[in-house]
């Protein structure tokens, strides 16, 4: 038998409730203490790869001034599949990706290179910030935090 009125909602948390104050304690929750001042902006959200792949793929076809249709034509994939790639919305496989670099004049090399390109000048963005320091490690570039 339900407990609730029959016209109304039931609320379910998405998050587990916090458990009660430990015995002794005054049962206040510390919240740690911004200077004064002190900006209260969240941290960029980092970019995900498949926005990256997209934000290239996207430039890359309007530098050679070619449509959607063409290019997805070309890589014979759908258009509405690539319109979704570019706007970062799917993760494509590598043989989509390649396809889609074909039909761009590119190899696939030539995009993950220029997507890491992308990826670098995020990071250094954020070092010159202090957000991140950037270390060598086995011949490549690691994220230390």
């Amino acid at each position: 038998m339900s407990t609730h009125a029959p016209n109304q909602a039931r609320v379910i948390p998405l998050r587990p409730q916090t458990s009660p104050p430990a015995p002794g304690s005054d049962g206040a929750t510390r919240v740690p203490q911004r200077p004064a001042g002190a900006p209260q902006t969240p941290a960029p959200r980092e970019p995900l790869w498949r926005d990256l792949v997209g934000d290239v793929l996207r430039r890359e076809r309007l530098a050679q001034e070619r449509t959607l249709k063409d290019v997805a034509e070309a890589a014979r994939i759908s258009l509405p599949y690539l319109s979704e790639l570019e706007r970062g919305r799917k993760e494509a496989s590598s043989e989509v990706l390649a396809a889609a670099a074909r039909a761009l004049g590119l190899g696939l090399a030539d995009l993950l290179s220029l997507t890491q390109g992308e990826l670098a000048r995020y990071s250094r963005s954020r070092v010159g910030r202090g957000r991140t320091s950037p270390t060598v490690r086995d011949g490549g570039l690691c994220l230390a935090a």
